[in-house]
């Protein structure tokens, strides 16, 4: 194969690749002309280069001009190479122009690539949104629990969408206002009489900023009595008081029987010196008969002495029962 046929296979070959785009492109091209949105041929062609869809521009393009804006290819270009969502920010602008809201391109490409839906936020400032706070248990001054559940009515606030807190921490202050609220009242009754204090309490502290949504009116929605807390506390204390004094109170029955064991073991003790005194009786007597200090009529003049006495108990001893279960 000569050099000739070589260079007609790769013209042939390069004016296939060149219809292909041109063709493809002269469709797009020719719906952007008769649309009067003007997008270049070759532009449309180096799309495909830049890895950019070009009927997703260009359809972008058509839409932005017949709604009266006007919106530069190069800025729809960058924004999808971004990363962002370019026909939902084209569409947030002519609902924003729609409802005379002033929201520029470059503010809705921010907004779109902070990774909020900037169609949803222009549809919020139109139409406002309402959340229902969770189930909210608090206690009033009388210790009686309250439960109660607010609708929140918000508006999208364009200027601080970038950078703004969501709709997670309108909820959580709301909360935290409405738990202020019944546990400041004196009475769980004057919050069932007037439930309008809470959302004008919380209303008025500016729950809003810092982001990204106006609050417009906080309603509640229902609040039920719950628990008496306050009673419930008492009686825990009660309990708790009761197991105390029982804990002394052992403690002291406990240390009283200690008391008691000693006391005896000291009688066993004193008895066991009383037995070994009387132990060391007969020996002095013995020694006192050796050296001659005891003779035998002494004796036996101390032995009548002990029998005398042990007589005397005797014979006493029913008395002093019969006296005792007269006393008892």
């Amino acid at each position: 194969m000569d050099f000739t046929s070589i260079l007609i296979i790769i013209l042939v070959i390069a004016a296939i690749i060149l219809f292909y785009f041109v063709a493809s492109a002269i469709k797009l091209w020719v719906q952007a002309l008769v649309s009067g949105a003007r997008v270049g041929l070759f532009n449309i062609v180096f799309m495909r280069f830049r890895k950019v869809p070009p009927k997703l521009i260009v359809e972008s393009k058509i839409m932005a001009v017949k709604a009266g804006l006007i919106i530069s290819t190069d800025n729809l270009e960058s924004h999808f190479l971004a990363g962002g969502h370019v026909s939902r920010v084209v569409q947030s602008l002519i609902a924003a122009d729609k409802a005379k809201i002033d929201l520029k391109f470059n503010r809705a490409a921010a907004i779109d690539l902070a990774g909020r839906d900037v169609l949803e936020a222009v549809q919020m400032s139109v139409n406002p949104k309402v959340i229902q706070t969770p189930l909210i248990a608090a206690m009033a001054k009388d210790g009686i629990q309250l439960k109660a559940t607010s609708r929140v009515t918000v508006r999208a606030n364009i200027d601080r969408l970038v950078g703004g807190a969501g709709s997670e921490t309108i909820l959580a202050r709301v909360g935290e206002g409405i738990v202020t609220t019944i546990g400041s009242a004196r009475s769980h009754k004057d919050v069932l009489e007037n439930p309008d204090m809470i959302s004008k309490t919380v209303l008025s502290k500016g729950l809003d900023s810092g982001t990204a949504y106006e609050i417009l009116s906080i309603d509640i929605a229902d609040v039920d009595v719950g628990k008496n807390i306050g009673a419930e506390l008492e009686t825990d204390r009660a309990e708790a008081d009761k197991k105390i004094a029982q804990a002394k109170a052992e403690e002291r029955r406990a240390m009283a029987f200690a008391r008691e064991q000693e006391m005896k073991a000291r009688v066993q003790e004193m008895r066991a010196k009383v037995v070994e005194a009387e132990a060391q009786v007969p020996l002095a007597m013995s020694y006192a008969f050796k050296k001659g200090n005891l003779g035998v009529m002494d004796y036996y003049k101390m032995k009548n002495i002990m029998a005398d006495t042990q007589m005397r108990d005797t014979i006493g001893a029913p008395d002093k029962k019969k006296k005792e279960d007269e006393t008892g």
